[in-house]
């Protein structure tokens, strides 16, 4: 059997930033540190999700918040959060320590400058993701007007109303593809809206590194957490490009007519650590029957 990894896979930059600010929380913990948290799952992994809390860094909710004590320690994830919770944090003498992706970071700026000059706002990305949450809450329109819409695909788009003051961004891990239809509906329903090319290299990258894969490989196996956006997109292009394709999270779950192929390509979602990756490799080249 010949393993073939995708050319990009894996962590991206805003991932890796977010799980090394919370390893160096976890890192200095003694029995007189302060609570440890981050907000929200920190990424869409379940074993580096059960790593953390083994280790003493738990998941707050929202909700959550009032009941945490003085001090504690919070880690905002990639996906980022809105400005109404960092206010709860700081009132309650939270520690934040800000692991917002930088790209994320832009988007919210974005979208509160154009908000404030009474621009609508058009968010092309999933409706209850973490990132898509944590921008809508950086619209300020005051006392301007305008309004926040989410649109998921170009049937939305084509029942999507279109302010003559709008602007159109994409939460950063959307479908370029899906992205650029949308942007064409909205842009035949108004000819000045604003677009925002926000969708991070990342996601393009991991897309096309699989599409290379394409001629060279009998199967390909998407190691990722089966809640993450990025993951499954990655997925549904593999189910569309190649015969036979699946999902995994860990090496436990590779189909076992896997083992039978001559050829396998791997890719893996921008939440998924090296060490998951190695692991399913090794797997599969101990137990392969070619």
């Amino acid at each position: 059997m010949k393993v073939i990894r995708a050319r990009v896979l894996g962590y991206c930059m805003g991932v890796k930033r977010a799980v090394e600010a919370a390893e160096s929380l976890i890192s200095n913990k003694n029995d007189e540190s302060p609570a440890k948290y981050t907000l929200g799952p920190l990424i869409h992994n379940p074993s580096v999700l059960e790593s953390l809390r083994e280790r003493g860094m738990a998941v707050l909710k929202p909700a959550d918040i009032p009941q945490i004590q003085r001090g504690s320690e919070v880690v905002i994830r990639a996906h980022g959060t809105t400005p109404r919770i960092l206010e709860e944090l700081e009132q309650k003498g939270a520690t934040i320590i800000d692991a917002t992706c930088p790209k994320v970071h832009l988007s919210q700026k974005r979208v509160r400058e154009w908000s404030r000059k009474g621009y609508s706002v058009i968010i092309a990305g999933d409706r209850n993701h973490g990132e898509v949450t944590s921008i809508s809450g950086y619209c300020d329109f005051s006392e301007k007007g305008g309004n926040v819409t989410v649109v998921q695909n170009r049937e939305e788009a084509l029942c999507t109303n279109v302010p003559e003051k709008s602007i159109l961004i994409a939460q950063t891990t959307f479908s370029p593809v899906e992205f650029e239809e949308i942007r064409k509906i909205l842009t035949l329903k108004n000819p000045e809206i604003r677009v925002f090319s926000s969708i991070c290299s990342a996601t393009m990258e991991r897309q096309n590194a699989l599409s290379e894969l394409q001629g060279r490989i009998d199967g390909v196996l998407v190691i990722g957490g089966k809640d993450s956006a990025n993951t499954r997109r990655l997925f549904e292009s593999a189910q569309a490009r190649f015969a036979k394709a699946a999902l995994i999270e860990t090496a436990k779950d590779i189909p076992e007519d896997f083992y039978a192929l001559e050829k396998i390509g791997l890719t893996a979602g921008a939440s998924t650590p090296d060490s998951v990756i190695e692991q399913v490799e090794k797997t599969l080249l101990q137990n392969s029957t070619k």
